[in-house]
């Protein structure tokens, strides 16, 4: 059996110190010839948990399901916003410099890509008012 052209697997490699802290990731080709800069199915995948175990219609054997497209478009977008507006997440952490006693700043997505300052609540989220302009 041989290997068709453009296809590759890739074998991802955590460094890491004594202390368990990550060092350094090294992407290494196990199948094929070329490496791939990110394997993005490794995000979509993980992405794809995170909704799993958020999203109970998207469970299998459940009695919890999405009757209507309104109901899945809300309940998805409930948990896109929770995933990136309220929820910190361990690997974007930053050292922190402006609050004492704390050594990182715990970041959500969004505050990691600049769109807020602070971490939203649910109850900030039900009662800021948007303007829509045409």
């Amino acid at each position: 059996m041989r290997v068709p052209e453009g296809v590759s697997l890739t074998q991802t490699i955590k460094h890491r110190d004594e202390h368990g802290r990550l060092l350094g990731v090294e992407i290494r080709t196990a199948i094929g010839t070329t490496a791939v800069e990110q394997p993005v199915p490794v995000h979509i995948e993980r992405l794809n948990g995170v909704l799993r175990d958020r999203l109970a219609c998207l469970t299998r054997k459940t009695h919890a399901f999405a009757k209507s497209t309104a109901t899945w478009d809300a309940l998805f977008g409930l948990a896109l916003f929770e995933h990136n507006w309220l929820r910190v997440h361990p690997a974007l952490s930053q050292p922190s410099s402006t609050v004492p006693g704390r050594y990182y700043e715990r970041l959500t997505p969004a505050m990691a890509i600049g769109l807020t300052e602070h971490r939203w609540s649910w109850q900030e989220f039900l009662t800021t008012k948007v303007t829509v302009s045409s």
